[in-house]
C-alpha cells in the first residue's frame, strides 16, 4: 500500500473547496456524474479509433444510496484509471487529465464533444463527504487501484480486486450532509442536473408491466418485471438535426422539460451552429400576452448535456429570457465550478447569434403562414417589442415581421402601414399621422369619430408601446403616432381647411369664463375649438406628449424624471359650433348655466372613463332629475 500527501499548493485546499470554490454543495453529484460520463465517452472515442482494444458495449452509470452505511456510490463503466493515473490525476491537482487527453487526441477528438476533467470536479465530493474512496480499473490490462482520502492532504493507494472496467466512487457522507442519503433528494438532483446526460443513468429499479399476449385467456393477469430505473434521456431533441424532428417531437420535448406546463408552446426555434462556436438548443415561445411581470429563468443552460444554470443572462439576449427552452454549448466559458458565467467576447458572439437566429426564424414563420403568425401576435408581441427596444440587431430585422394591428383586426407591417395610410392620413405639413388606441372599449367614441372620417386606428396596448413609438418616430422623421383621444380628430390630422366659429370673440370669452367657473382648473385646461356642428360639444383629451412621457416614466427607461408621479392633466375641448355651446352662452340664470356645464362635463368624463365614485353617483342622480 502506498501512502503520501496530495500535491496541492495550499494545505487547507479542502476547506477552501467546501466554503468558496463551489456556491452550492449539491453540485458535487453533477460533477461526479459528469466525470463518469466523460470517462465513458473517452472510452467510446478510443474504441472508435482503435486505440482501445476492448468492447464498448452499452455502458451505464449507476448511483446507489446505502443509507445504513451512510455511503453514496457513483459507478461508471468507462475508461477507468491505473494506479499511476490515480496518482497523477487525483493526487496532483496541478495536472488536468482532460487537457492532456484532448491534446493527445486533438485531431480526432475535436468534434466529439468530450470535456473530460478528472481533477477539481472530483474534489467537490469533499463538500459532503468525510471520506472518499475510488476503486478503479483501467481498460488497459493493469491491476485495479483503491484510493482513499479522509479530507486531509493524506491519502492511501493500494491494489484492488475489482475485475470490471470502470470506476466506483464511494462517498462516506458527513454528518452535516445526511440529506444526501435520502432517495428523494438524490432523485431530485439527478432530475435537475443529469436529466439529459448522454450516458444512461440508473438509480434503483422500477416495476414494469409486460404487455398482454395476443392469445392470452380472458383471466390472464399481466406479468411484471423489475427493470433498471433509467432517470435520463440520453438523446434529447436538441442533440438531433431539425430535419429529423416534427412538430409533435418538439411539443413532446417541451413537456419533458416542463412537466407541469399544460399549455402548448406557440412555436419553437431550433438553434444549431458549429462555427465559429458550437451551440445547439431549442427555444420555445409560450403564450405571454401583455404582462411584463413574466417569470424569467425558464431557459436552461447545459454544457455537453450537463445542466449548468437557469440564469442565462448575458448569453441569451435579455428580451428572450421570457422564453423557455434549452441552450447547450461547450464554448460558454465557466468558472472552475461550472456555476458562474464569465463575460467575454465569445459570450457576446453567442448572444448576437441567438438574436439573429430568432429574427430569421420569425421572418420565416411570418412568410410561410402569415395568418397563423397574425393569430399568435398578441401572445408574442411583448417579447418582440422589447427586443426592438433593447437589441439594435433585432430592431434592424424586425421591420419584416413586427405587426401593427388595427382595432378591426387588420395587421400591417410598418411599410404596409405607411403605404395604406398615406393618402388619407397625411396632414397639411406632409407628415403621416398614425392614430392608435390603447383600449378599444374605453376609447370607443374617439375611434368612432376617426373612422367616420375614413381613418384607420391601430390598437397598441402593450405596457412599453410609448417607448417603442418614440423610437419609431425618431427613425422615421415624417411619421408621428398620436393616441386617438389626445385631441379632436381635426387637430390630430390637420388639413388645409380651417373651420369658422359661429361665436364672436366676445361670446367665446364669455363661454370660456362660464365653463372655467365650474371645472377644476388644476386638472382641466379649457380650449375653445370651431368644429363641425355635429361633433361632440364637450370632449376631454389628454395631450400626447404629456401622457406618453408619463407612461414612459412609469415603465422605466425613458420619459422625463419624476413624470410618472405627476397628477393627471387633461384638455377640455368645447365645440363652439355645437348647439349646446350656444345654449350655455344664452342661459341667463347662473344656476341653470352651471347645471348645464356640469352635466356636459360629466358626460365628457364618462366617455373617457373618468367619472367614478361620488361624482358618478351625483351624475346619475342629476340625470334622473332631468328626465322626471
Amino acid at each position: 500500500m502506498t501512502t503520501g500527501k496530495i500535491n496541492v499548493s495550499v494545505e487547507n485546499i479542502f476547506p477552501l473547496i467546501k466554503k468558496f470554490l463551489y456556491n452550492d454543495h449539491e453540485i458535487f453529484l453533477r460533477e461526479l456524474i459528469s466525470n463518469g460520463t466523460d470517462a465513458t465517452l473517452k472510452l467510446k472515442h478510443l474504441t472508435n479509433i482503435g486505440e482501445a482494444k476492448v468492447e464498448y458495449g452499452n455502458p451505464i452509470l449507476e448511483v446507489k444510496v446505502d443509507k445504513e452505511g451512510k455511503k453514496l456510490h457513483i459507478i461508471d463503466q468507462g475508461i477507468g484509471m491505473t494506479a499511476e493515473e490515480v496518482e497523477k490525476y487525483i493526487n496532483q491537482l496541478a495536472f488536468s487529465g482532460a487537457e492532456e487527453f484532448l491534446e493527445k487526441y486533438k485531431d480526432t477528438a475535436k468534434d466529439s464533444g468530450i470535456i473530460g476533467h478528472f481533477g477539481l470536479g472530483f474534489y467537490s465530493a469533499f463538500m459532503v463527504a468525510s471520506k472518499v474512496e475510488i476503486i478503479t480499473k483501467s481498460y488497459k490490462d493493469e491491476p485495479a487501484a483503491h484510493w482513499t482520502c479522509d479530507g486531509s492532504p493524506e491519502f492511501s493507494l493500494e491494489p484492488a480486486d475489482k475485475t470490471e472496467r470502470g470506476t466506483e466512487i464511494i462517498l462516506h457522507i458527513a454528518d452535516d450532509s445526511l440529506e444526501f442519503l435520502e432517495d428523494s433528494k438524490i432523485s431530485g438532483l439527478l432530475n435537475k442536473y443529469n436529466k439529459f446526460m448522454p450516458i444512461p443513468i440508473k438509480f434503483g429499479t422500477r416495476t414494469e408491466t409486460l404487455p398482454k399476449p395476443e392469445d392470452a385467456p380472458e383471466d390472464y393477469v399481466n406479468e411484471t418485471v423489475e427493470t433498471d430505473n433509467i432517470i435520463n434521456n440520453p438523446n434529447p431533441a436538441w442533440t438531433k438535426q431539425p430535419s429529423d424532428l416534427n412538430d409533435e417531437d418538439y411539443k413532446t420535448f417541451y413537456h419533458e422539460l416542463y412537466p407541469m406546463q399544460f399549455e402548448e408552446p406557440l412555436f419553437n426555434i431550433h438553434l444549431n451552429v458549429d462555427y465559429p462556436f458550437n451551440l445547439t438548443g431549442i427555444l420555445y415561445f409560450p403564450k405571454l400576452g401583455s404582462d411584463m411581470q413574466i417569470q424569467k429563468d425558464k431557459i436552461q443552460l447545459y454544457q455537453n448535456q450537463v445542466f449548468v444554470t437557469d440564469n442565462v443572462e448575458g448569453i441569451v439576449p435579455e428580451f428572450l429570457t421570457m422564453l423557455k427552452g434549452v441552450i447547450d454549448s461547450p464554448d460558454i466559458p465557466l468558472n472552475v465550478s461550472r456555476s458562474g458565467l464569465q463575460a467575454d467576447a465569445a459570450v457576446k458572439k453567442i448572444s448576437n447569434y441567438i438574436t439573429r437566429k430568432v429574427a430569421d426564424k420569425l421572418k420565416s414563420l411570418f412568410n410561410e403562414n402569415r395568418a397563423d403568425f397574425e393569430a399568435k401576435w398578441n401572445d408574442i408581441k411583448i417579447v418582440l417589442e422589447y427586443g426592438m427596444l433593447s437589441e439594435d440587431k433585432f430592431y434592424e430585422k424586425a421591420g419584416a415581421f413586427v405587426l401593427y394591428p388595427t382595432v378591426n383586426d387588420k395587421y400591417y407591417t410598418l411599410d404596409e402601414l405607411k403605404e395604406n395610410l398615406k393618402d388619407k392620413q397625411t396632414d397639411k405639413d406632409g407628415k403621416l399621422v398614425v392614430l392608435y388606441a390603447g383600449n378599444k372599449e374605453a376609447q370607443h367614441s374617439y375611434i368612432q369619430i376617426a373612422e367616420e372620417k375614413g381613418y384607420e386606428v391601430l390598437l397598441l396596448d402593450s405596457p412599453i408601446i410609448s417607448h417603442l413609438i418614440q423610437k419609431l418616430e425618431n427613425d422615421n422623421k415624417d411619421l408621428t403616432f398620436v393616441r386617438v383621444d389626445s385631441d379632436h380628430i381635426d387637430n390630430l390630422i390637420k388639413k388645409d381647411e380651417t373651420p369658422i366659429s359661429k361665436l364672436s370673440e366676445d361670446e367665446q370669452n364669455n363661454l370660456k369664463t362660464a365653463v372655467e367657473a365650474v371645472v377644476n382648473k388644476q386638472t382641466y385646461t379649457v380650449q375653445l375649438e370651431a368644429l363641425d356642428s355635429q361633433a361632440a360639444p364637450f370632449m376631454i383629451t389628454q395631450p400626447e406628449f404629456m401622457r406618453r412621457m408619463k407612461e414612459m416614466s412609469q415603465t422605466g427607461g425613458g420619459g422625463m424624471f419624476g413624470m410618472g408621479n405627476m397628477p393627471e392633466m387633461y384638455n377640455l375641448v368645447i365645440n363652439t359650433n355645437s348647439p349646446l355651446a350656444s345654449t350655455i352662452l344664452n342661459t341667463e340664470d347662473k344656476a341653470n348655466q352651471e347645471h348645464l356645464v356640469k352635466q356636459a362635463l360629466d358626460l365628457a368624463k364618462l366617455s373617457q372613463n373618468l367619472l367614478k365614485g361620488e361624482a358618478l353617483t351625483t351624475f346619475v342622480k342629476r340625470s334622473f332629475d332631468l328626465i322626471k
